[in-house]
């Protein structure tokens, strides 16, 4: 991965509904050498999808979570089991998998507080394998959808 390369990166992870000619144009190639660039990036997973950015708040999911979960035991069903089980609940946007106590983190949105404790009591609190769940709630946003360092 050349200079380049990072500037097609850049340039879409910035608005990823750039036609390539628009994009050759903001990073100084011809057509041809960009399109060609831009397909290595996607078949190399560096580029591994487009998708748009939705206003959580302006769809009525004005509530959001971090629910920390330990587990009962990390053998391989165990875990297995619960992360199937948590990709499958849709207001859970991330889950992340952590070293020490808690075992997972993960980011919950809702409509509202009865809303979240719902999905807190019928969907995460029946979770394979969980022996705890400790949520707290997101004030405020400070740092959303940020570029990735290239």
């Amino acid at each position: 991965m050349d200079g380049l390369d990072r500037k097609i990166l850049a340039a879409v992870q910035e608005d990823g509904r750039l036609t390539v000619t628009e994009l050759a144009n903001r990073v100084g190639l011809s057509l041809s050498p960009c399109h060609r660039r831009l397909r290595a990036l996607e078949q190399s997973g560096a580029i591994s999808g487009y998708r748009a950015q939705l206003d959580a708040n302006a769809l009525g999911l004005t509530f959001e979570a971090l629910v920390f979960v330990t587990m009962r035991s990390a053998d391989r069903e165990t875990v297995a089991a619960f992360e199937n089980a948590v990709a499958d609940i849709a207001h859970v946007l991330r889950a992340q998998r952590l070293f020490g106590d808690p075992d997972y983190l993960l980011h919950v949105v809702a409509r509202d507080l009865p809303a979240f404790q719902q999905i807190y009591d019928d969907r995460l609190a029946t979770l394979p394998g969980v022996q705890r769940l400790n949520s707290t709630l997101v004030m405020k946003n400070v740092v959303e959808y940020k570029p990735l360092p290239l």
